[in-house]
């Protein structure tokens, strides 16, 4: 027997052997099986929560892999895939991805300086608190499938660890191809150091440091950045664009859904320019956007039919019904050009509005057509992508509005300052890297922030406990409750940058805080004081399955008052109410 035949039998097994196992995988008593197999092998201490962790995300898994396996048949073993295989493998080729190493390892390390601050900080951000101590990830129940596969090679088990700053440094590397891609698409494949410098705010705008404080989460936030920009290499292949836009949004999806807006972004800048410049017809723009739209359409439809799972818990999934859509998107609109403009000082937004004017300027000095239409167009042309830049949440009936969902005004801003840095005056360049530099100080800034604030909520931990402790010192017979009140509020450090980056009070975590679950979690469960138990939390419906009761309306007894708390009991209720001390 030839080796052509033994590599194709070989396939046939392979593809029919994944093909059982995956249909097989469809059943529920099969992913049982293999589920309480898994549970042996790894001597599981929690067979209950690794259930319910596994089982639903086991069937979409099985799905996806039925999908590739038949793909993958196809790819290898018939001539028209094999002709696929070559007609996507050939614009690979042509690209020389040795020039982009250089530019990739400057913008790693401009970015490794940006967080190294937050590095240092050590801080648990949020999810992190639980993920380092339950080893959860959850991912799935927000359709994250990528992130939650991804998660498993990553940290080397079925189970989260904390392996910090690796994840940190893999998002990074991801913003710093980013940045490098942005530049050799948007300048006509030229990759000039000023462009990879103004595009700095792509991975230090003061909304991607939120991702980036994330320990576990970072890498797949940055990953659905790079995933929409990917498309756009292959622009000169009508199909292949197709498909790796199509592929690509999928994965966008399926890492971190606020990226929707980047491939938009990116796509009607680029027919903008064809069009200022007539470099192509208008026939061939408007089949370019037809392309563009169709992939992003159809990526979308694919996502919401067989791989969104509906999620209503602080945010909500559910589009705006059709009588609400233009009054509840205005709104929506409204509240993003609202929240960005308290968010920054007032030294970035006379950057920015310098950085507009220029780009306006340079897009009608470079104009082929008439300026007069040049000027207008451009001003739509912002407009238009100031919208784009929220992506699809501008669509939900109630989207996430949290600093790490706003990050597509950072790629804006780095891609408008990309289009004045290349070809253009030299007072356009100074004012990007301005802005470029403003958010590396702030970035810096920021992490020393997050290392004083948690210096500060670790004090207030620690006199807490001690109270605590001292007033039911017997763990085994005190089964008490206990619930904040207020919060600790924040540090000088924190307030004197506050005073011209109001930004700052929505990044750093203050670590205790009322009606916050991972306040429970870090002042209780992180210092090992489990005999001690949230009570009834309201975003859970009480941890303990219990309605949820306000201790605050209880008039329990003061037991212990101090200058940062005052502790009321009834002995097994327990109520603290922080002070924030001089305001």
């Amino acid at each position: 027997m030839n080796k052509k035949k033994v590599v194709k039998y070989s396939i046939y097994v392979v593809l029919t052997v994944g093909l059982i196992f995956c249909v097989a995988a469809l059943f529920s008593q099969v992913r049982q099986m293999i589920i309480e197999l898994t549970v042996r092998i790894l001597h599981h201490k929690n067979p209950e929560n690794f259930y319910k962790m596994w089982f639903k995300p086991m069937q979409t898994y099985a799905m996806g892999g039925i999908f590739l396996f038949v793909f993958l048949g196809y790819c290898l073993l018939t001539a028209s895939g094999k002709t696929l295989v070559r007609e996507l493998k050939n614009p690979l080729k042509e690209i020389n991805w040795r020039s982009f190493i250089k530019p990739g390892l400057l913008m790693s390390g401009i970015y490794l300086l940006g967080i190294i601050s937050i590095i240092r900080a050590n801080f648990l951000y949020e999810d992190d608190i639980g993920r380092s101590i339950d080893g959860n990830r959850s991912w799935y129940s927000m359709s994250r499938y990528v992130s939650e596969f991804l998660s498993i090679f990553i940290h080397a088990d079925l189970r989260l660890t904390d392996i910090s700053p690796l994840p940190q440094i893999l998002a990074i590397l991801i913003l710093a191809i980013c940045s490098v891609l942005l530049v050799y698409i948007l300048n006509d494949r030229k990759i000039t150091t000023v462009a990879l410098l103004a595009s700095v705010p792509v991975g230090l705008s003061p909304y991607m440091l939120q991702c980036l404080s994330y320990k576990f989460d970072a890498p797949y936030m940055a990953l659905s950045v790079l995933a929409s920009i990917v498309p756009f290499l292959f622009l000169a292949h009508k199909k292949v664009f197709i498909f790796y836009s199509i592929v690509s949004l999928l994965v966008m999806c399926m890492t971190y859904q606020a990226s929707s807006g980047i491939y938009l972004l990116i796509t009607l800048v680029l027919c903008f320019s064809d069009w200022n410049r007539k470099l192509k017809t208008n026939r061939e723009i408007l089949l370019f956007l037809r392309r563009a739209a169709f992939s992003f359409c159809a990526a979308m439809l694919i996502f919401k039919i067989f791989l969104l799972i509906p999620y209503n818990v602080y945010v909500s999934t559910s589009m705006l019904p059709f009588s609400r859509m233009f009054s509840g998107t205005l709104v929506n609109f409204t509240n993003y050009v609202n929240i960005i403009y308290s968010d920054f000082g007032w030294i970035w937004k006379a950057l920015i509005g310098i950085i507009l004017c220029f780009f306006i300027a340079k897009l009608v000095y470079n104009s082929a057509r008439n300026k007069m239409i040049s000027f207008t167009f451009a001003i739509v042309l912002l407009f238009l992508l100031f919208i784009l830049s929220n992506g699809v949440y501008l669509l939900l009936d109630r989207p996430l509005l949290k600093p790490r969902a706003l990050y597509g005004f950072g790629v804006l801003l780095g891609v408008i300052g990309i289009g004045i840095s290349f070809n253009f005056n030299k007072s356009a360049k100074i004012t990007a890297l301005a802005l470029s530099w403003c958010f590396l100080v702030f970035a810096l800034s920021y992490g020393n922030a997050l290392s004083d604030q948690k210096r500060y909520a670790n004090f207030r931990v620690g006199i807490i406990l001690q109270d605590l402790s001292a007033l039911y010192p017997d763990k085994d017979e005190n089964k008490i409750f206990v619930q904040l009140k207020n919060s600790i509020g924040y540090t000088p450090v924190v307030k004197n940058i506050a005073k011209h980056n109001p930004i700052i009070y929505k990044l750093v975590f203050q670590m205790m805080i009322e009606e916050e679950p991972w306040s429970n979690y870090y002042y209780l469960e992180y210092f090992n004081y489990a005999s001690f138990s949230t009570a009834n939390l309201k975003m859970n419906n009480g941890k303990s399955g219990e309605p949820f009761i306000d201790y605050s309306t209880l008039n329990l007894p003061v037991v212990k008052k101090t200058y940062y708390h005052t502790i009321r009991s009834d002995g097994k209720r327990v109520l603290v109410e922080l002070n924030e001390g001089i305001k």
